[in-house]
Formats: structure tokens, C-alpha cells, sequence
């Protein structure tokens, strides 16, 4: 009930982000009651359904990460005064935006499964007479019962998730009554570049291995639906490499402010590079995440131009827009929770006579560093990616 109290007296872009989860939530419940009415028109395509429930896991997870965004950017998710004299402390506050990332999420699901028996034409008659007239059989399962609670049961996926994973990141670091030791210097660099770059390495290499059983199979990168039909390395090396990037990403942000602050800088380099490397932390993961997923766009374009094996499916455009646009958003709302997180700064430098234009020329100094490091670093891990499968 508070979270709905609260939902209702949000800030008018709290609220849009809640919508945008909501309707991320929508999209991935949409695909996975896609993948039951699969099952049900195919009942004999078992492994072909649990493929395509498979490819279900990135638009889940880009959904999850998104709510995690939006949650961390929550002004109801953070310690305010007067709900401490309330009693909610820190770890009744994580519940709440657990509750209110599974409402949003459950809206959309619902959403989802109405829209999914609409376009079945189980809302406007019987199956057998709407469904074929609406979409194609094949692809919802028009004319086969669906059952409600398995249904129901697989729309949980997404709220459940959504939810775990922002109680987890939001999970109180320290225990109560213990006094939380000050934050390292901005020159401590992230300890995950090492090893996010050995791990991109070894995925790249695990492909390169796999790519020639890849080609037997007669596909590159399968579609939905074709996945077990190709080499498992393949799709491993992606992974790991796709891990790389993620767990590298902080690391990276880092090492852009350092570049930044190299040699003699002035007052404009070495403000914008400290506060790269301060923000590292924050902004490193999303960053890393939206390396990763436009990488693997871009090496998937490339192979599917290269060879073509068949069209994309509507369903794969959907999972595909769900997990750009979430990785997107992710970042965008790291940019402005960091924004938010200097908020004290920078009224100290307008006090101090910064002026506007500074702080706008600073912004644009990090945004060119950040492209200049992580843009060729993405386009190389793509080619790379790319190579041993259209050769």
C-alpha cells in the first residue's frame, strides 16, 4: 500500500521511468507467453520451445537491469529523515523498492497477457474462429488452449526477477549501528579491468575454437528457435565476452579520467577527469552493459548480412529492441543518478564563479573521453567476435 502511495505522489519523470520498466516488463512477458503458445501448438517441438524460453534470459535480464536503474534513482528508495522517524530504516526501504519494481513489473505483465490472448483472439470469440484471422497459428498458438496458471506462472519470471535483483543491489552494505568507513580516494582504480579484460579474451578465444563446429551445423548465429542446432562454444564465448566488457566497465570510465588528468591538464581536463574517476563506480557497470549489448548488435548484423540463414521473426525484433533500449535507459539513468550525486559539487563551483558554460564544455569533455575509450575498445570486440564466423 505505500508503495502505491507513493507511485501516485512521484515526481513526473520517476513516474516515466516507472512506465518505461513497466513497459520493458510488458515486452519480455510478451515473448515468454510467445514461447508458451509455441509449446502449444507444437507439442512435439519440445526442445525447440525451451530454445526459444532460452532466448528469453536477455530480454529478462536487460529488464532486471533496467529496474535496478530506476530504482537506485528512486527518490522513495533513499534514506530520507522523516521516514527513518518513521521506522523504515534501510532495510525496510530496500523492500519498498522491491515492491515497487514487482508492481510496476506486474503491471506490464498483466498488460502483456492481454494483449497476448487479444491478438490469440481468445478475447473476441473462440480461437478457432478469431485466431487465424489475427496472427499467424504458428507463431501464438491461436486455436490451442493455453493453460491460465501456467501462463500466470511464467508472467512471475519477470516481476519476481526484476524484484530479487533490485533487493539485491540495493541490499544495506553495512549493519545497523555500524558506521560505514569513508569512500577510497578517486585515484583507487576499480580492481575489475584485469580481469574483464582476460575474460573478453577468453570468450573471443572460446569462439574462435568453436567457430569451425559452428559451420557444420549448416548456421552462424541461429535465430530463436534454432539455437540448439548450433555450436554451444559459440554462444559461451559471446557470453564470457559480453562478461568482459560488463565486469571491465568501471575500470574503463576509470581510466578515461586518467587520461583525462595525464600530463599538465588545466582546470576543465582535470575537473572532468576527476570526476570520471570518481564516478567510475556508478557509471562503469551500465556503460559496460551497453559496450556489451551493442557489440554483440553489431557482430550479429554483420554475420546475419554475411550469411543469411533465414528473416528475423518479429519476436527476435522485439527481444532485440527490449534489450537496446533497456541498456540505453540503464545508462542514461546512471548519468543522471551521478548527476544527482554531484548536485552539492557543483552548486560549490557555481558558487565559486563557474559559470554554465564551463560546466556544460566539462560534460562534453567526459562524454567525448568516455567515446574515444570505450567506442573503439566495443568496435574492436565485435570485429573480433565477427571474424572467425564470416571466414
Amino acid at each position: 500500500m505505500l508503495a502505491l502511495r507513493l507511485a501516485r505522489g512521484a515526481h513526473p519523470l520517476v513516474l516515466l521511468r516507472r512506465l518505461l520498466v513497466a513497459a520493458a516488463a510488458a515486452c519480455t512477458g510478451f515473448l515468454v507467453l510467445a514461447v508458451l503458445g509455441h509449446a502449444a501448438a507444437h507439442p512435439a517441438a519440445a526442445g525447440e520451445s525451451v530454445a526459444r524460453l532460452l532466448w528469453c534470459a536477455a530480454p529478462l535480464a536487460a529488464t532486471a537491469q533496467l529496474a535496478v536503474s530506476v530504482a537506485r534513482t528512486d527518490p522513495a528508495a533513499r534514506l530520507q529523515r522523516g521516514m527513518n522517524a518513521a521506522g523504515l530504516g534501510p532495510l525496510r526501504l530496500t523492500l519498498l523498492a522491491a515492491a515497487s519494481t514487482a508492481l510496476a513489473c506486474t503491471l506490464g505483465a498483466l498488460l502483456s497477457l492481454v494483449v497476448f490472448f487479444s491478438l490469440r483472439g481468445d478475447l473476441g470469440g473462440t480461437a478457432e474462429a478469431a485466431g487465424p484471422r489475427r496472427v499467424d497459428p504458428g507463431l501464438l498458438g491461436a486455436g490451442h488452449p493455453i493453460p491460465l496458471l501456467g501462463a500466470l506462472l511464467l508472467l512471475s519470471l519477470v516481476p519476481l526477477t526484476a524484484a530479487a535483483a533490485t533487493a539485491f543491489s540495493l541490499r544495506p552494505r553495512t549493519e545497523p549501528g555500524v558506521v560505514e568507513a569513508p569512500a577510497p580516494p578517486a585515484e583507487a582504480a576499480p580492481t575489475g579491468l584485469p580481469w574483464g579484460v582476460a575474460l573478453t579474451a577468453a570468450g573471443l578465444a572460446i569462439e574462435s575454437y568453436a567457430a569451425p563446429a559452428a559451420g557444420t551445423h549448416g548456421g552462424l548465429l541461429p535465430a530463436p528457435g534454432r539455437l540448439l542446432g548450433s555450436s554451444p562454444g559459440v554462444l559461451a564465448g559471446w557470453a564470457l565476452a559480453a562478461s568482459g566488457l560488463v565486469l571491465a566497465g568501471p575500470g574503463l570510465v576509470h581510466l578515461s579520467g586518467r587520461l583525462l588528468c595525464a600530463g599538465r591538464p588545466g582546470a576543465l581536463r582535470l575537473l572532468s577527469g576527476r570526476v570520471l574517476q570518481t564516478e567510475s563506480r556508478r557509471l562503469g557497470r551500465p556503460l559496460g552493459v551497453l559496450c556489451a549489448v551493442a557489440s554483440g548488435a553489431y557482430a550479429a548484423a554483420t554475420v546475419y548480412e554475411a550469411t543469411p540463414s533465414r528473416p528475423l521473426g518479429p519476436f527476435t525484433a522485439i527481444g532485440t529492441a527490449v534489450v537496446l533500449a533497456c541498456a540505453t535507459v540503464s545508462a542514461l539513468t546512471a548519468a543522471a543518478e551521478s548527476r544527482a550525486a554531484r548536485a552539492r559539487t557543483t552548486a560549490a563551483l557555481r558558487r565559486l564563479g563557474a559559470t554554465a558554460s564551463v560546466l556544460h564544455r566539462a560534460t562534453a569533455l567526459r562524454t567525448l573521453a568516455l567515446l574515444l575509450v570505450l567506442g573503439p575498445l566495443t568496435w574492436t570486440v565485435a570485429e573480433m567476435a565477427t571474424l572467425p564466423l564470416v571466414h
